[in-house]
């Protein structure tokens, strides 16, 4: 409001078209601005002609306008995908894997050798970096850093090279193909492993996790494995993993504390017996020698000849030696303990106290909706005991809260405008008319989304919000700019047609402005430029029909409304002129 007069008032000399004539020599430039002026006036002319034609029937043009526009966004808007944020090509991802139950970790470094090997037959080495494999589990504090709960698990994360020609999500379905073929036997769950997604679903591995929660685990995991069968079959379900396994072998001690006693054992000193046989490696107090010629330390540690580990039997198992401090002689393990193979937990979760069963669920597409509609259709089917619970959790319950928030976010936005709008002008009606601006911008959001193959998340529900501000403004040239004419006494109709010929060229300079700052967003050539890309396009869309609709709705409703105005009061004559 001061300095743009300023610099008007300093740069501009003289108007268009002013030189064309005057026998000087004109630049390439205002030759340019010369011949865009001349086929913009015959643009402005014929657009003046079909803008008067609209307005001999404001009443059908209006009516044809907000027709389309309904049937566009409620017969479109289905056909869009949801989800919470977009996808970004993160230039990796992990395969978590499950071997059959009770493999030994020999046999399960076996499987992940031959995965790794599938892997580079499907990605080239000028796209694959590195792959790291990480199998089994340790029975110490390192077994916090893992999502591995036994020796038949393992992950498998593989890199990327930085500008590979395919796409993480391209290659994960290529492999996903390669080792439901070839290896059949085991149970894969991909996932891109980005940070991104994992703020996104909160930590959680999965998009959709289905919890069954109950204190009766067999029961709990009979009805997951029931769940997981049935979505699985789903066309909008890549994976599905249940991570928990209860029927890994395993072996139960029953220690009798009187007969380890008499040879002065606790049941923990069994215990701490057993494992260091079975793990092969345990410190022992003390855990360093010095040696008193020289006075170096030494770590010491015990450790089992490892092909004795590897070819223990249940024989040697129960012979392994226990003795005290101050006993000379051993005892065999079996002397002071029963022991039984049984079925174990790999691993018991628990969520706000109560054990769960997980199920990870990982859509085939972006979009959310279908899958969580199918499980949904799935739980709903499902019989559980009084004592069992199923909740969904993940990302997709963050999606749908989130949905609602912007949508009241949305019509917040509306009111706001209204308001503003109804105080300067001083009036409750031409800010609805300028709000009618609105509409075909929701229209062309849904049109862009569905051409691009966008979905309907937070960043272009961001979009949206910021087209309506936009947008509007446009309409406020058309309104303002009419009610000025009227009141200088030109006729409703032709004060409406000359406001649309005289601010067509603001209109269109400030929408072409925003439209081409918003294109390279939009393009998403960038890495991480998925991330805002859509937010660009719904701001493209939205503003695009906008304007070309604009520029003939609201004048019609303007005349419409103002019309009948005008013949309430007598001067039906003006209109019609």
């Amino acid at each position: 409001m001061t300095v743009v007069p300023l610099y008007c008032s300093k740069f501009i000399r003289f108007t268009h078209g002013h030189l064309q004539g005057s026998g000087k020599k004109t630049s390439l430039f205002q030759r340019f601005v010369h011949g865009f002026n001349h086929y913009f006036h015959r643009m402005l002319e014929y657009y003046e002609v079909q803008v008067t034609k609209c307005l001999r029937r404001p009443g059908w043009t209006t009516a044809i306008i907000l027709g389309g526009i309904a049937v566009i966004v409620l017969g479109l808007s289905p056909f869009i995908g949801r989800a919470y944020f977009p996808r970004t090509d993160p230039g990796q991802f992990v395969i978590n894997i499950k071997c059959p139950s009770g493999t030994r970790i020999e046999l399960s470094n076996q499987y992940i050798a031959q995965v790794e090997n599938e892997i580079r037959d499907v990605i080239p080495k000028r796209d694959l970096h590195m792959i790291v494999s990480n199998i089994g589990i340790t029975p110490d504090l390192s077994a916090i850093y893992t999502s591995n709960s036994a020796m038949d698990t393992a992950f498998v994360q593989v890199s990327l090279n930085e500008g590979h020609k395919v796409g993480s999500y391209a290659y994960m379905q290529m492999v996903r193909r390669k080792l439901q073929s070839d290896m059949p036997e085991l149970t894969t769950y991909f996932q891109a492993g980005g940070l991104i997604d994992s703020v996104i679903n909160q930590g959680l591995p999965a998009p959709i996790d289905i919890q069954v929660r109950g204190n009766n685990l067999d029961e709990a995991f009979k009805i997951a494995q029931q769940i997981a069968g049935k979505v699985e079959q789903r066309s909008s379900v890549s994976d599905v993993l249940i991570p928990q396994d209860l029927r890994y072998p395993g072996l139960a001690l029953d220690i009798d504390r009187e007969r380890a006693s008499l040879i002065g054992l606790s049941p923990k000193d069994v215990v701490d017996n057993v494992i260091t046989a079975m793990t092969s490696n345990g410190m022992i107090a003390p855990s360093y020698w010095i040696d008193p010629k020289t006075g170096n330390n030494y770590m010491l540690a015990v450790q089992y000849y490892e092909k004795k580990i590897a070819n223990m039997s249940m024989d040697d198992f129960r012979q392994i030696p226990l003795r005290a401090a101050k006993e000379e002689s051993y005892t065999p393990l079996q002397s002071v303990a029963d022991i039984k193979e049984i079925n174990t937990p790999t691993e018991v979760d628990h969520y706000q106290i109560r054990r769960v069963i997980d199920v990870y669920v990982m859509p085939s597409h972006e979009s959310l909706v279908r899958a969580r509609n199918d499980v949904n259709k799935i739980l709903s089917n499902i019989q559980t005991p009084k004592n069992v619970r199923i909740a969904v959790r993940g990302s997709v319950v963050n999606m749908d809260q989130s949905f609602m928030r912007f949508g009241i976010g949305l019509v917040l936005s509306i009111v706001l405008v209204y308001l503003i709008l109804m105080a300067q002008f001083t009036s409750f009606i031409d800010p609805f008319i300028i709000l009618m601006a609105v509409p075909p911008g929701l229209a062309g959001v849904v049109l862009i989304l569905l051409m691009t193959g966008s979905t309907l998340n937070i960043m272009s529900l961001m979009g949206v919000i910021m087209m309506t501000g936009i947008v509007v403004s446009n309409s406020i040239l058309i309104v303002e700019f009419a009610g000025i004419l009227h009141e200088q006494g030109r006729t409703l109709l032709n004060a409406v047609v000359e406001s649309c010929k005289i601010r067509l060229r603001p209109i269109l300079m400030t929408s072409l402005a925003t439209l081409l700052g918003m294109l390279p967003l939009a393009l998403g050539f960038e890495a991480g430029s998925e991330q805002y890309a859509p937010l660009a396009r719904a701001i493209i869309g939205g503003l695009a029909v906008s304007v070309v609709v604009t520029v003939f709705l609201v004048p019609a409703v303007y005349l419409l409304i103002h019309g009948r105005r005008e013949a309430k009061l007598g001067r039906i004559g003006e209109v019609e002129q």
